[in-house]
């Protein structure tokens, strides 16, 4: 199979900075109301063991990219290494939790305009969709630095917000000792959708070809960023307010507390954390169609257009359209996509040690290809698809 995809060289800082960005959408806003029955310790206890497991996953991808020559995204790494039907079910994989996450960005990005400026939801909207799409229209040496601007506006904003919670008078860090132990399952559940930057290895691959040493290092340094991002905000959240006065965003607890200059903030947070998470979803998107169907869209700017109005314009439509069913069924598909998603990565980089055209600059510790590691994350990614059916039917416990 030829390149169809090619080598636009990124930094280190810009693949660290894909990688949070990526991760950092709007869930980071809503993981304090989810802990709020649970306590801070149960859901630290999740982010950790999640990300770690996620960071294993992505390593498995980074290896494989190193043992092939050719520039392949996770669909075509599963035809290569683990066959045609691996490679539908891994690119049904990436089109559905794509779908998902930016039918959501459209229809969140609208209401946030609206918040901040009471504009019409819709043309907050399209505000949002032209940086959006541009980007993705540009390439990855755009989107990289995009990812690198925006992600860094976006820390220097949580810390402040951060900061600001930490000093104030109210603050009360006995808060984080709260909560109980039993109701720490459906944490686990969210903590593994917001860390969804599996997706973007291969580009990050492709843009750092000319330091393929610099790969693992960069996953490992986003994900531990990525780590320190989200449980700063319900530390601070859960801090200032108490597990009984948590808003279900935590732009509104903020608000409340700090003042309207916390509300305004928070919320220009939530609409780049969509932003960049838009860029690397979508991005990632666009380049397994070209992989999946042979797509030039790095030598024709027609082609390149084409598939950008295919990743970007059915989202903004589906946001608009009323279709409830139709983003039920998204749900649960995501809810199998990540099960696909736990169990493909370690196949392909089995088949890539096997089958793979080059020598590797770097290859994963021992530890992580024992089978117990490979079982635990089957174990933990397939009882997330269970419990997200399980909830969605309302056939868990009272109070979860």
């Amino acid at each position: 199979m030829s390149d169809v995809l090619k080598t636009e060289r990124i930094t280190f800082a810009e693949g660290v900075a894909m990688i949070i960005g990526t991760n950092i959408g709007a869930g980071i806003l809503s993981v304090s109301y989810a802990a709020r029955k649970a306590g801070y310790l149960p859901l630290l206890f999740w982010l950790v063991v999640v990300g770690i497991i996620t960071t294993v996953t992505m390593l498995y991808v980074a290896e494989a990219t190193l043992r092939t020559r050719q520039h392949e995204q996770l669909s075509g790494l599963a035809q290569r290494y683990v066959g045609g039907a691996g490679s539908w079910l891994m690119f049904a994989s990436v089109a559905v939790n794509a779908l998902g996450a930016l039918i959501a960005y459209m229809s969140g990005s609208g209401d946030l305009m609206h918040s901040l400026f009471g504009i019409d939801k819709k043309l907050g909207s399209i505000i949002f969709f032209i940086p959006a799409a541009l980007v993705l229209g540009l390439g990855l040496k755009a989107l990289g630095r995009s990812e690198k601007l925006i992600t860094g506006l976006m820390v220097t904003m949580l810390l402040v917000l951060v900061g600001a919670t930490l000093l104030f008078p109210t603050t009360d860090f006995r808060h984080l000792l709260d909560g109980d132990w039993m109701y720490m399952i459906p944490v686990f559940n969210l903590v593994v959708f917001i860390y969804c930057a599996q997706y973007i290895v291969p580009e990050m691959a492709r843009g750092l070809a000319h330091a393929p040493t610099q790969l693992p290092k960069a996953i490992v340094t986003g994900m531990a960023c990525t780590f320190a991002l989200i449980a700063l905000v319900p530390l601070s959240v859960i801090s200032l307010n108490g597990l009984d006065n948590i808003s279900q965003v935590a732009t509104i607890s903020w608000g409340t507390a700090l003042g309207s200059w916390a509300f305004f903030m928070a919320n220009g947070f939530a609409l780049f954390a969509m932003l960049t998470s838009y860029w690397g979803i979508g991005g990632s998107f666009l380049t397994n169609i070209a992989d999946r169907f042979n797509l030039p869209v790095d030598n024709s700017i027609k082609v390149r257009c084409l598939a950008v109005a295919l990743v970007a314009l059915p989202p903004f439509a589906l946001a608009y359209s009323g279709m409830v069913g139709f983003v039920d069924a998204l749900y649960f598909a995501g809810a199998f996509s990540g099960v696909v998603l736990s169990i493909v990565p370690y196949l392909i980089v089995r088949g890539a040690r096997a089958n793979g055209n080059r020598e590797p600059e770097w290859t994963c510790p021992k530890w992580m290809g024992r089978p117990y590691i490979y079982g635990l994350i089957f174990l933990l990614y397939s009882l997330s698809a269970v419990y997200a059916v399980l909830a969605k039917f309302d056939l868990l416990p009272a109070g979860w």
